[in-house]
């Protein structure tokens, strides 16, 4: 188990993660749900109604309740008023973590740390909006559910099994080897969505944090089931060495299992290989436009807060000229 050993990058740093906390507090505007079921909590939807919250006044409408008509400004206008409130809704929050294989790879930063950083910081944003947060996480060999719960102890339950999980990639055989069998219906990203499907609760905010390498058909079925009844969010993340081949060489890579020689010197092949990186980049892009899903983009040795202000941070107030 790992207990935050700082002198191991490949490992999501415990104390890192914690400290993620005092970045998150400027997150005021954090997503919100419009609700789609009549469910109570913390959070405004469209529908309007006897809630705790006062939203307008407008003018009576055949059918307004007698008891919401606001008589001061009845006796003020000389016509008839009625009080609007906003109803409240239970929005809580479930960040689905992929730590696969696929996600220990990474020039500088491996993409399961940044990956656990962004989850960590999603976690402590929700919880800074009085949301409930849990944890879907998927790891090289089995998932770790973390109920949500609004509480601190269930943020830091995520952030060590983060951690935990992560330093599981270190000592994982590759999956691909002949001597172990074939899990890739246990760990593909489809099957981490179906997953998802079964887990997640209506009117939940969804945050997928995935290199999403493996998206495919059956996957955007899942997408679009789990978009019609949550908020669904993409936080893709990716390293620089999957968008440009390293400087032209010639270079010793291995899968775990193989060497081969790779010759970045062929100008065809280098633009193959950022056209793909572009494709695939492009498909996440155009389903979150279709499936109208929220869509941030991570790279690896990056730091994380800064995107997540630009999205979720507090909205500057113009100046009157």
């Amino acid at each position: 188990m790992n207990n935050g050993d700082t002198n191991n990058p490949a490992i999501a740093d415990i104390t890192t993660l914690v400290k993620l906390r005092f970045g998150t507090k400027d997150l005021k505007f954090f997503p919100r749900l419009m609700a789609k079921n009549p469910l109570m909590g913390n959070h405004q939807s469209r529908f309007r109604g006897r809630g705790m919250d006062f939203e307008e006044v407008r003018q009576y409408q055949p059918g307004d309740d007698i008891r919401t008509i606001d008589w001061r400004v009845t006796a003020r206008t000389t016509t008839t008023h009625t009080k609007l409130f906003s109803e409240e809704r239970e929005r809580p929050v479930l960040i689905v973590t992929d730590l696969r294989a696929n996600m220990f790879f990474g020039a500088q930063e491996l993409k399961s740390v940044t990956a656990c950083q962004v989850a960590a910081a999603l976690a402590w944003a929700g919880l800074n909006a009085n949301d409930r947060v849990g944890g879907l996480i998927f790891g090289p060999e089995h998932q770790t559910d973390i109920r949500a719960r609004r509480s601190h102890h269930s943020v830091l339950q995520l952030i060590h099994t983060l951690s935990d999980v992560s330093e599981q990639l270190i000592y994982t055989p590759n999956t691909h080897s002949k001597n172990t069998p074939d899990t890739n219906n246990h760990t593909s990203l489809a099957k981490m969505l179906e997953d998802t499907r079964r887990i997640a609760l209506p009117s939940s905010t969804l945050f997928l944090v995935s290199d999403f390498h493996d998206l495919d058909q059956k996957c955007e079925q899942h997408l679009f089931e789990l978009a019609r009844h949550c908020d669904l969010n993409v936080c893709h993340i990716y390293d620089e060495l999957e968008a440009h081949l390293p400087p032209p060489a010639n270079y010793q890579v291995t899968n775990g299992e193989q060497r081969f020689n790779l010759n970045t010197r062929k100008a065809d092949l280098r633009q193959q290989f950022e056209q793909q990186f572009k494709n695939r980049q492009a498909k996440i892009q155009t389903l979150c436009g279709k499936l109208r899903m929220g869509c941030l983009t991570f790279e690896t040795a990056k730091p994380i807060l800064p995107i997540l202000q630009q999205a979720y941070g507090r909205k500057k107030v113009r100046g009157r000229r």
